[in-house]
Parts: structure tokens; C-alpha cells; sequence
């Protein structure tokens, strides 16, 4: 993983998409702070799925977890 600047990458982005494009992953920061990763297109699936590991469910009774929300939502009314 690179870990770059806005304004480096905004100097070199073609030089950056290329590494996207190679497969490495570049994190841009602002002022220290991380704010943006550019991945390749190829990637984006297997990032976002990977971030969910253990968030979702498989056993999820999606009716269950509608009439959930929907009671949530009238108590706060």
C-alpha cells in the first residue's frame, strides 16, 4: 500500500492510476489524514466484501429485520 498526498497526487496522477492499475493500493491524505483510497477497478469488489466480513449475517430473516427498523422508526415519532 503507497500512502500519498492529495497535492502528490494531484502532480502525478497519471503515475498513480498506474499503480492502481497494477493492482497497488494508494491511500491519499489531507493534512495527515487518510481520506480516499484509489484501487483498480478489479479490486473494488473483494475491498467492499472483505470490509463486511462479520458485519453481515447469513442468516439474516430480512422481514424480521424490516418490522425491527419500522418499530424503531414509529417509537422515535
Amino acid at each position: 500500500m503507497t500512502v500519498v498526498t492529495a497535492t502528490e497526487i494531484q502532480n502525478n496522477f497519471g503515475r498513480f492510476l498506474k499503480m492502481a492499475q497494477e493492482g497497488k493500493d494508494i491511500v491519499i491524505t489531507k493534512n495527515g489524514v487518510e481520506v480516499a483510497r484509489l484501487i483498480s477497478k478489479g479490486k473494488t469488489v473483494s475491498f467492499l466484501s472483505d470490509r463486511l466480513v462479520g458485519v453481515l449475517s447469513s442468516d439474516v430473516d430480512e422481514k424480521k429485520a424490516r418490522s425491527e427498523r419500522l418499530a424503531r422508526l414509529e417509537d422515535s415519532d
